[in-house]
């Protein structure tokens, strides 16, 4: 089973992060006004210089002591698969005054928030990943919508089954498309090499296959293995490009 070790979101829910704690990876949101936030601290507040006015209360470790066992149960719930995590949110967010376990998991959330919201004003670089995160996602959730033509990126089957095996059918397509541009894409870039273009590596890193502009999206598409392509029988690229000459349109026209 995949276990992500760093999840980057656009949007943050303080005990998502304890829950993600617990499931053992980094939960990462997005913070645009960091000078803004509220931190919190494990007893008495010190002197922390310029960070002291960010201090706005204390952790309540009782909670957390009280219901550190049931928190991870919560946990290992979600993790076997013996209660969706939707589920569980929805039950926690119910009655959260009363309900002790999301108590202790706000706590457990404001001790990670206060980690993450250090780490992203010292960390520049960490910025930087969780910023290229989401770029990533929106790529993919934009070739979804390309993709999903008939109904605009709605799913409207009503049981659960159905929209798992739609959701995984538009995964396998993106995932296919991305494959596919991957290889042309490695041909592309020896190519433009063998040109005599020079193509730093640390260049490659910020291409993505995740493009769909080349891929004709309308008419009938028939997923015969008898007649299916590997990815050893490409299509040679296109040539007659002058690429110490040619703008980014032509490039991108060539391959």
């Amino acid at each position: 089973m995949f276990t992500p070790s760093f999840l980057a979101v656009s949007t943050s829910v303080w005990k998502v992060s304890a829950l993600c704690a617990f499931l053992g990876f980094r939960f990462a949101p997005r913070i645009s006004n960091l000078l803004e936030q509220s931190l919190y601290t494990i007893g008495r507040p010190g002197d922390y210089g310029p960070f002291t006015a960010l201090l706005k209360g204390r952790t309540n470790t009782l909670v957390i002591s009280r219901n550190w066992e049931q928190a991870a149960r919560v946990a290992a719930s979600i993790r076997h698969g013996t209660v969706s995590a939707a589920l569980i949110m929805r039950k926690l967010a119910a009655y959260p005054r009363q309900n002790q376990v999301a108590q202790a998991l706000h706590e457990i959330g404001q001790i990670e928030k206060t980690i993450h919201t250090l780490e992203l004003l010292r960390d520049e670089q960490l910025r930087h990943r969780i910023e290229q995160g989401l770029n990533k996602g929106e790529l993919v959730n934009s070739a979804g919508r390309a993709l999903f033509i008939g109904q605009r990126g709605e799913f409207r089957d009503r049981a659960f089954q159905d929209q798992v095996h739609r959701a995984s059918c538009l995964n396998l397509l993106i995932a296919a498309i991305a494959a596919w541009t991957t290889a042309y894409l490695g041909d592309a870039i020896a190519a433009v090499r063998a040109a005599g273009v020079d193509i730093p590596e640390e260049y490659l890193a910020h291409i993505s296959p995740i493009a769909w502009e080349h891929v004709h999206l309308l008419g009938w598409h028939p997923f015969d293995p008898s007649v299916a392509r590997t990815l050893d029988e490409r299509r040679p690229l296109r040539s007659g490009i002058d690429y110490e000459d040619a703008g980014d349109d032509d490039v991108a026209a060539a391959t």
